[in-house]
């Protein structure tokens, strides 16, 4: 079994070499698979230029959509496995050993990652505490670092663009339809960039409301066109 890795970048400089620095020590990947949605700044420099991975492959989409850029790396990898991974994310090693050991199971599906933020801070503190009672109530999210078989993900037909912000969440929920969805203990750690970029309680509490409503039912095309006028 090799492992495909596919990162979606958009203007991802301050990130980016950390995230591959990470995935070049885990001896347990085939390939890196980046697709780029049309960076400005020194992401596909940075990209170019590192040395430290077996095999890098970079497209450019020009794009700047996660979900259509995650199913274009698909297109273009050759592992029997897809690990998606975001930008920002962080594999700590022994997370491809941990892939293998349950994806050789004919009825595994896929599965994910625990979630660490990175920092002292206090609001990391809080999201550190926050997500592994989210992955109880089942609510599962691309930053945990998910990953499908190859012949599960394209029997459900990968990533439905049209879900958005909740394109994750809806792969995750049409694989655990055809097997199992393992959940390991292993780490991954995100950067909590994307709640400080902004003052905290209100990225919080904007986040926790489109959750809630996705998760009542409404429609995730609504709530995806909602979040881009906030």
């Amino acid at each position: 079994m090799e492992i495909s890795v596919i990162i979606p970048t958009f203007n991802e400089e301050l990130i980016i070499k950390k995230t591959l620095d990470a995935l070049s020590r885990l001896v347990n990947v085939s390939e890196v698979v980046i697709v780029d949605g049309g960076s400005t700044d020194k992401t596909l420099e940075i990209i170019e230029a590192h040395t430290g991975l077996k095999k890098l492959k970079l497209i450019k989409t020009g794009e700047a959509d996660r979900s259509k850029q995650l199913h274009e790396g698909t297109l273009h990898a050759e592992g029997d496995i897809f690990w998606f991974i975001h930008a920002d994310t962080r594999p700590m090693q022994g997370c491809g050993a941990k892939i293998k050991s349950v994806m050789k199971y004919s009825k595994v599906a896929g599965g994910n990652f625990e979630i660490l933020f990175d920092g002292e801070s206090r609001w990391a503190r809080f999201l550190n505490r926050l997500y592994p009672y989210l992955q109880t109530m089942d609510m599962v999210y691309g930053d945990s670092a998910i990953f499908a078989g190859r012949s599960f993900y394209e029997k459900i037909g990968g990533f439905r663009p049209a879900y958005g912000l909740f394109a994750d969440v809806d792969l995750y929920k049409r694989l655990r339809k055809t097997g199992e969805f393992i959940h390991q203990a292993q780490k991954v750690t995100i950067s909590q960039r994307r709640f400080t970029d902004r003052p905290f309680f209100w990225k919080m509490a904007g986040w926790l409301m489109l959750q809630s409503f996705y998760w009542i039912g409404v429609p995730a095309k609504f709530l995806t066109k909602y979040s881009k006028t906030k």
